[in-house]
């Protein structure tokens, strides 16, 4: 743990939180790819139509976190580096430009698990609801690899914003020095 409410913000706790967001951002990376490669022998190597349908949300998200995980992986280092300047030699670009960004870091969070929640559910009902019905394997497979990929990102993205909670708690306690 980077910091608590007793300790004070620091270079290291910056240090930390960045680094792990860069990590986390290279999981995104990996299963993203991940995803993508197992769309691919599904769409054209594997016969039939509930691998097509699981093909899609595979493809679809996986893509998204690959970029997801490629941005923040670009920008981790830069943004480490401009807070733990900020920290030392200009104090008010924390309040001023960190906690606005940070602040809808936060607000994003919510927007994606409800999103995530949705497409789980979403997923997982397609699949039961055509769970016996061999005619259309295509939406069972759509939905099950749907409910799987939004089920990843959503475990992925409650640490990501718990790890941001943190970071905001100490950044708080900085703004009000």
């Amino acid at each position: 743990m980077p910091f608590n409410n007793k300790s004070m913000f620091s270079k290291q706790a910056i240090e930390q939180y960045f680094n792990a967001e860069k990590k986390e951002s290279l999981l995104f990376i990996g299963v993203g790819l991940s995803a993508l490669l197992i769309s691919l022998v599904f769409l054209f190597g594997i016969p039939g139509s509930f691998y097509k349908g699981a093909a899609i949300p595979f493809a679809l998200v996986g893509a998204l976190l690959g970029v997801v995980g490629y941005t923040v992986y670009r920008r981790s280092d830069s943004d480490r580096i401009r807070n733990v300047y900020a920290l030392d030699m200009n104090p008010a670009e924390l309040k001023e430009k960190e906690w606005p960004r940070m602040q809808q870091v936060m607000f994003n969070f919510k927007i994606y698990r409800w999103t995530e929640i949705i497409l789980l559910l979403a997923g997982a009902g397609l699949y039961l609801y055509f769970i016996r019905d061999f005619n259309n394997d295509f939406w069972r497979g759509f939905g099950l690899a749907l409910a799987i990929m939004s089920l990843i990102a959503l475990v992925a993205d409650y640490f990501a914003e718990k790890r941001g909670k943190k970071y905001l708690e100490g950044l708080r306690s900085q703004i009000k020095e």
